[in-house]
């Protein structure tokens, strides 16, 4: 049996190849967007997900100091930001460990910042705060989520639940 224990440690990368240094990450919450449904038939009422849409996503990113990567996150442009962990895993049949990779990629606009607090002998507290509108994650290079808002993709272990929509759409 496969068991995955903990993040070791992971890095933050803007655009790909530059690394913005230590970071502690909240990644975004899925929530989707629902309607109550009600009427004749039914016994009661249901909160009806509508399929691959999604609330605000958000993501946060927490630094020891302020820094030159906190600043540049402040620019009102869309950010490629690429999260890339490892996971240790503990195989109970042999006993022994291995790392599994996880990456998560966002594409995100700043909807905000926190400089933090000067103290001594202090950690700052900066922070910045974005607004997704992309998320892909995959585990040892397998895609097992990608959600795209501007162009209406919501793909889960390879299955497309927007390809007929995007189809009907025209998109």
């Amino acid at each position: 049996m496969q068991i995955p224990e903990r993040l070791t440690n992971f890095t933050v990368y803007r655009e790909g190849s530059e690394y913005l240094g230590v970071s502690d990450i909240v990644l975004p919450t899925l929530e989707a967007m629902t309607d109550t449904v009600s009427g004749a038939g039914i016994a009661g009422e249901v909160d009806s997900p509508t399929i691959g849409h999604f609330g605000s996503l958000t993501v946060t990113l927490n630094w020891r100091t302020v820094q030159q990567s906190t600043i540049r996150l402040l620019q009102q442009r869309s950010h490629a930001l690429d999260f890339r962990g490892a996971i240790q895993v503990y195989d109970s049949a042999n006993g022994s460990y291995r790392s599994q990779s996880v990456k998560v990629t966002v594409k995100a606009v700043p909807k905000g910042g926190t400089i933090g607090n000067m103290q001594p002998s202090s950690t700052m507290g900066s922070s910045n705060e974005l607004e997704v509108t992309y998320l892909k994650i995959a585990i040892d290079n397998r895609e097992l989520l990608e959600l795209d808002k501007y162009n209406f993709i919501y793909r889960v272990d390879g299955f497309d639940a927007l390809a007929q929509m995007r189809n009907q759409l025209g998109l």
